[in-house]
């Protein structure tokens, strides 16, 4: 138990926790959801837990997921299934470094058994990573290593490792000190984190809206999941640019949130902080902001983190992980056929 908290307090500084409250979204119950026309294949960010998590749905589902951007994150397989693995080699010891040997044999172990999409559909996929060199949380060793095995992998990976940023979500203008690693966990950098992941995965976006017309509505997520629901919140958030309530065809994105950064802690800061909403709007691309909660029994995540390490059960990494399954159960029940 003593280890077990330990990953996720370690988590609580990557967590991108915020103090001050955003007026809560307008309620989305099923009934209520528009109808969306998405296109067949969708993308993926996260910062640091979610930036975990992004990796994994990638290449769980990817033939359905064309690009991600991660920030603060390490490769897929780093923690082998095993918390102490997770701490001495994907946080930020410089003693040691994520095994790519045996995650690499595990990527192909899950990819003969068809637990995953086949490791070809990766070729050429735009990946964009983000390592801040004030990072204190997540060592330049454990975001390399994810910048190698994508390149293993044959995707097309930009990645950001010279700039003074702390462990948060660099941002243009919101949040605390960008060398900063506190509350909010937003660094203003004056650097758009979130437009230079979406142009690297879709090069030919629209600038970025001045100020957003759609709807950051929230989501009855269990009514949405049903059984895949289980390590959910009951809360999720959506972003729908007006143009994607009027039958345009539009792209889904989904982010992850990391640890402490979950709607029973924050409400919906995450989802109207990172910047990702204002390229959203100008682009027909709607955000899905799926939640976490936390829990002090079993499964044991006090901090709402998401699962890279195995805390759900040895699945967490593939298409029957229990989160991987309830995310693309929401996604498929917002509208997403791929």
């Amino acid at each position: 138990m003593q280890n077990r908290t330990a990953v996720s307090s370690s988590f609580i500084t990557a967590g991108c926790l915020l103090l001050s409250y955003a007026l809560p979204a307008a309620e989305l119950s099923t009934p209520e959801l528009p109808a969306l026309q998405l296109a067949p294949k969708l993308s993926v960010s996260g910062l640091s837990s979610g930036g975990y998590m992004a990796n994994q749905f990638h290449l769980a589902f990817s033939d359905k997921v064309s690009g991600a951007g991660i920030i603060a994150a390490g490769p897929y397989g780093c923690a082998q299934n095993s918390l102490p693995v997770a701490l001495e080699h994907c946080f930020n010891k410089d003693s040691s470094a994520p095994d790519l040997a045996k995650a690499a044999a595990l990527l192909q172990q899950q990819a003969a058994a068809g637990s995953i999409a086949p490791l070809s559909n990766l070729s050429g996929s735009p990946v964009f990573l983000l390592h801040g060199t004030a990072d204190k949380t997540v060592h330049s060793k454990v975001s390399d290593a994810l910048a190698t095995q994508y390149q293993q992998l044959g995707a097309k990976v930009q990645y950001v490792s010279d700039k003074a940023f702390g462990h948060n979500f660099p941002t243009a203008d919101v949040g605390a000190g960008c060398e900063l690693s506190e509350a909010p966990y937003l660094g203003a950098c004056g650097y758009d984190a979130a437009g230079a992941l979406l142009k690297h995965l879709y090069p030919n976006l629209s600038a970025k809206a001045a100020k957003t017309t759609g709807q950051l509505l929230t989501l009855k997520q269990h009514d949405l999941t049903g059984d895949t629901a289980a390590s959910l919140g009951e809360t999720g958030y959506i972003y729908i640019p007006q143009s994607c309530t009027k039958g345009s065809s539009c792209t889904l994105h989904i982010s992850f949130h990391g640890c402490k950064q979950y709607a029973g802690a924050v409400g919906d800061a995450y989802a109207k902080g990172t910047g990702l909403n204002e390229w959203a709007d100008s682009n027909n691309m709607v955000v899905l902001y799926p939640q976490t909660e936390k829990s002090a029994m079993a499964p044991f995540n006090p901090n709402g983190c998401w699962d890279w390490w195995g805390y759900t059960d040895g699945n967490y990494a593939n298409q029957q992980g229990p989160q991987l399954k309830a995310v693309m159960a929401l996604a498929k029940a917002i509208g997403f056929k791929g």
